[in-house]
């Protein structure tokens, strides 16, 4: 029987010093995660929840939260202490001011490669065909791309209708002149159909070309591609076009990154400085959250699961976050389960 890590983690720490845990909670006191509602976001929570309580005192507890709602209760009323996963782009202005007035903190980046989006194709296809590593190779392979329902066009599989990433890849699909190259932008109706038509192009090793984003589970089990259209990265256009429905003049570029970062209320940061200090090295690769989120949905495994299992197979990563001292605790609360 799978026992929680943190009654696990209680029948370690009875060996240690009253003392040392009243002192720690003195510092740390009562802290609150909020518990996103997306897969790393709660798995990061859970993560985050373990190692201050075991690692460093903490009387840590998860809130449930979502990114406007926690953004704002920071601001106004320095709750939740955490917000372990915040996607900083649509949130910028308001944290920015939080940060400004003194109330908020970034502790730190939560992806160091950012979320990311782009078009992608297979890795098989990329063993085979090696130069549709690029635009200039994936149009002069157009062909292989075949469209399911007109012979003489080529498909390319876009962002499903509603979502912001509809607006920037159709954009994107203008401005890179892909129908010159005889592709049309096909709508995959919803993001299952989006992750469906990846999966079928994987099992039966077709040809796929479209958008998609990380982290997220599929990257994380099918290796995939991103092309690089050769134009590198505007970021002042993207945010001022390619984002914008009403654009009528979208020029090349990549995808820019999206920040991801640990925000904090500036009271915390203030009282527990050493567990501001792991939260500012916590931090996670696109591929390893990929591998993680795919372990998660294999398994249908919930935060706490998730957590669980990634303290367990992947120590040389979470004991490099964490201070000697907090290691060796940490370590025997796992021990005790």
């Amino acid at each position: 029987m799978r026992f929680s890590l943190l009654f696990s983690g209680l029948l370690a720490s009875a060996a240690l010093p009253v003392s040392w845990f009243a002192s720690a909670a003195n510092d740390c006191g009562h802290v609150t995660i909020a518990d996103m509602n997306w897969n790393s976001a709660t798995f990061i929570a859970h993560v985050d929840q373990f190692i201050l309580q075991q690692g460093y005192g903490c009387d840590a507890e998860l809130v449930p939260g979502d990114s406007i709602p926690t953004t704002t209760s920071m601001i106004e009323k320095s709750e939740p202490d955490i917000a372990p996963e915040m996607w900083s782009n649509t949130m910028r202005e308001a944290l920015d001011i939080g940060v400004n007035e003194g109330r908020l903190r970034y502790a730190g980046v939560t992806l160091s490669d950012g979320g990311e989006e782009g078009f992608w194709v297979p890795a098989y296809l990329v063993k085979q065909y090696p130069e549709l590593k690029t635009l200039a190779g994936i149009r002069a392979k157009a062909k292989l791309f075949r469209h399911p329902e007109d012979p003489d066009r080529a498909a390319m599989m876009g962002c499903p209708a509603g979502w912001t990433c509809q607006i920037t890849t159709e954009h994107l699909f203008d401005a890179l002149k892909l129908a010159d190259s005889g592709f049309e932008l096909l709508d995959p109706g919803s993001g299952a159909g989006l992750a469906a038509s990846i999966a079928k192009a994987y099992e039966r090793k077709e040809p796929w070309f479209g958008y998609y984003w990380a982290p997220t589970a599929i990257l994380g089990k099918y290796e995939m591609v991103k092309v690089d259209f050769g134009t590198g990265v505007d970021v002042a256009h993207y945010q001022s076009c390619i984002t914008q429905a009403d654009c009528l003049n979208p020029k090349p570029t990549m995808y820019p990154p999206s920040p991801v970062d640990t925000v904090v209320t500036e009271k915390f940061a203030q009282r527990a400085p050493q567990a501001l200090a792991y939260l500012s090295k916590r931090s996670f690769t696109n591929p390893q959250m990929n591998r993680m989120l795919a372990w998660m949905e294999e398994n249908q495994a919930d935060g706490e699961i998730a957590a669980d299992y990634f303290f367990r197979e992947h120590p040389k990563l979470w004991t490099q976050w964490v201070s000697p001292e907090a290691e060796k605790r940490l370590m025997e609360a796992l021990k005790a389960q």
